[in-house]
């Protein structure tokens, strides 16, 4: 039997710049890799593209004055309540800043005693015995800081109340920052608003517009189309994007299922096999540290290809092994094992087969599997080869 299951390997790629031809460079990187470390490929084999050089290849980037130009387009009374946004440099300060650029007065409402993504607005110490009800009480800033005072991210260092209200003024617009859960406390202030949260943005604007907001909209509403020669994103807007330089911001990568279907075509005519092609941003993953969720972006995996969708469909061993197996050990539970495996689709699963085995998406996993392969830093592969990933204990094992 073969010795070896789940391969993941980072591949090298160039440095990519707009407008070049990304399948291509996929590709020929890919064959290059299979030369020098002696790989093979097979069907079902997986290519896993970080949506960032997508985006780069699209030019899909928007800038701050873009950004403002929408904002002042999409709420038209200059003043706007901003709901539940993450605290982060990278995945809100300029969507911040482009807001209030475009706009006079920002009321600002942020969840706390985390983030939606689980980043501290109160270190869990000080809220700890604090008496506070975060699902009743409302604070203001200057209530916050005479509560709890001063809170400095664990990882980043800044206080980013502070942060947040010096880059708004700093573009002369007005600011007044407030502590709640509910996101209805925002239209005592103004009827205008915008949830800025990722994943839980439709409770939010269902909550808004039942509370009588004249305009709610979500981040996925801003620049799905262009706005003076913009990029744009059709289906997620702002959301999924970062910053690029200190007046710009890249978006999630546009017509995503496109460039999936065109990598496969192009990988099928140079390999002649059917491998699978599928694009990720963040994983979804929790630090076990910091207690923050990985996963900023509004999906995993914004395109893939037919094989990937769906589940895992598998059994737990260790369970089998405990059970219907118990009685057999070496050899003979090896066969048995494989045996099950291999008959496991012709027949209706037991109650327990699976027991353990989360049924996640496919892709949920296989990003997550990329983005720790290939990381955020300086590694340099933003494509991840998977291979053996669909193999099981029976795959290539003779039972003879």
């Amino acid at each position: 039997m073969r010795h070896s299951g789940t391969v993941a390997r980072g591949i090298r790629m160039p440095i990519i710049r707009e407008g070049d031809d990304l399948a291509a460079l996929i590709v020929d990187s890919l064959l290059e890799t299979a030369k020098y470390d002696q790989l093979t490929f097979a069907d079902r084999d997986i290519v896993a593209i970080t949506e960032a050089i997508v985006a780069r290849a699209q030019g899909n980037y928007a800038s701050v004055d873009q950004i403002a130009t929408e904002a002042g387009r999409k709420f038209p009374s200059g003043h706007v309540g901003l709901v539940f946004p993450i605290t982060s440099r990278n995945r809100f300060a300029m969507v911040l800043k482009g807001i209030a650029r475009g706009l006079s007065k920002i009321t600002l409402l942020l969840s706390y005693p985390t983030d939606e993504v689980g980043n501290a607005i109160v270190e869990p110490e000080r809220f700890d015995g604090s008496g506070v009800n975060p699902y009743t009480d409302v604070l203001s800033e200057a209530a916050f800081y005479e509560t709890f005072g001063e809170n400095l991210h664990p990882f980043t260092g800044v206080d980013y109340i502070r942060y947040y209200r010096e880059l708004v003024t700093a573009e002369g617009c007005e600011i007044d920052i407030w502590f709640g859960n509910d996101p209805k406390e925002v239209l005592k202030y103004t009827k205008e608003v915008l949830a800025c949260d990722v994943h839980t943005r439709e409770k939010t604007l269902r909550a808004l517009k039942k509370g009588g907001a004249e305009i709610a909209l979500s981040l996925a509403d801003l620049l799905v189309a262009p706005v003076d020669g913009s990029g744009w994103n059709e289906a997620f807007g702002l959301l999924g994007s970062n910053t690029a330089d200190a007046e710009r911001v890249k978006l999630f990568p546009r017509e995503p299922h496109k460039v999936v279907r065109e990598v496969q075509a192009s990988l099928k005519e140079a390999t002649g096999k059917a491998i699978e092609v599928m694009i990720y941003g963040d994983g979804a993953f929790k630090d076990p540290a910091g207690k923050i969720w990985e996963l900023a972006d509004p999906v995993v995996s914004p395109a893939y290809t037919e094989g990937l969708e769906g589940v895992p469909s598998e059994v737990k061993l260790k369970y089998l092994a405990d059970t219907l197996f118990a009685d057999l050990s070496g050899d003979e539970l090896q066969r048995a094992m494989v045996d099950y495996i291999r008959e496991k689709d012709s027949h209706e699963a037991k109650e327990g087969d699976a027991l353990g085995t989360t049924p996640r998406r496919l892709t949920d996993l296989l990003g997550s599997l990329a983005d720790l392969v290939s990381g955020s830093g300086d590694k340099g592969t933003p494509v991840v080869l998977i291979q053996g990933y669909f193999d099981s204990l029976a795959s290539g094992f003779n039972a003879d």
